[in-house]
């Protein structure tokens, strides 16, 4: 897979692995991301090499992140979406979603699924819907794994 680097003035989307700030990312994840607060910094590391992610860049400064983990054939979850608090308003969300939305070997698949407390308006720009029938869906959920 060809890695994509995409440019909006001082701005860059990026899926090239080399560019992650694993510190950064771990910083956000571990001190400000309900989702994983605690979050160890081996589990943000494993996590990456396991996943398909679209780094936001401001010049080398890491501010966000989208991690996919997905078969690209069939299935995809996106995860760990976030931009920094102080690059929030610029629209830089609503561009990484574009992207990841748009991305060549994320066509056509028959599932996408994400979780999320807050930010249910972004994907509704992008066709996500709540899910139809709940009643479907399980889940094995140990909410407290990174708690000390």
């Amino acid at each position: 897979m060809t890695d994509i680097n995409i440019y909006k003035g001082e701005f860059c989307i990026s899926t090239d692995k080399v560019k992650l700030d694993l510190d950064a990312i771990h910083e956000f994840l571990s001190t400000r991301a309900y989702w994983c607060i605690n979050i160890p910094k081996d589990k943000v590391q494993t996590a990456i090499e396991n996943s398909f992610c679209f780094g936001v860049y401001q010049d080398e400064k890491q501010i966000g992140l989208a991690r996919i983990i997905t078969d690209f054939s069939t299935i995809a979850y996106l995860g760990d979406v976030y931009i920094l608090e102080e690059y929030r308003g610029l629209g830089l969300s609503k561009w990484l979603m574009e992207t990841v939305m748009n991305y060549p070997s994320l066509q056509g698949l028959r599932r996408w699924i994400l979780l999320t407390g807050d930010a249910h308006e972004l994907y509704r720009k992008f066709g996500w819907i709540d899910i139809a029938d709940p009643t479907k869906w399980m889940e094995l959920h140990n909410k407290n794994v990174y708690s000390k």
